[in-house]
């Protein structure tokens, strides 16, 4: 092939393309939104809580935290006992995915551990904690 015949290759190849690119493209259509009411908002909100209401979440009842050694840690063994900063009879905390949602006392029913709830904790105090 000859150089004259690989630059009018090129050539075509350039105006093919520049012929695609002034073609004008698909309009898309504008976007549709439903307009907003009083009613539909609460209808709608219902729904949308209904959506999520089946995620599962890690919910944990926490007794109270230590710091070990892993000296010491190594040394456990069944029948030891670890000593925690929480007392006895102290509220323990509840916390949905490691954030605090309530505070509650330990319970037995029918030889199976539980917690009563004592005390939810209010979307503006949980902010109040973030903040500190």
């Amino acid at each position: 092939m000859s150089e004259d015949s690989t630059q009018t290759i090129a050539e075509d190849d350039w105006a093919a393309a520049m012929a695609e690119q002034a073609t004008p493209a698909i309009a898309p259509s504008p976007a549709q939104f439903q307009e907003l009411s009083g009613t539909a908002v609460s209808g709608g909100l219902a729904k949308d809580i209904d959506f999520i209401l089946d995620i599962p979440v890690l919910m944990t009842v926490e007794l109270g935290r230590t710091k070990i050694s892993i000296k010491n840690l190594l040394q456990l063994a069944q029948g030891s006992v670890v000593e925690l900063d929480g007392l006895a009879g102290e509220p323990m905390d509840v916390l949905v995915n490691g954030c605090l949602i309530a505070q509650g006392e330990v319970v037995v029913v029918n030889d199976k551990f539980g917690v009563r709830l004592t005390d939810i904790i209010t979307p503006a105090e949980r902010i109040r904690k973030l903040n500190k």
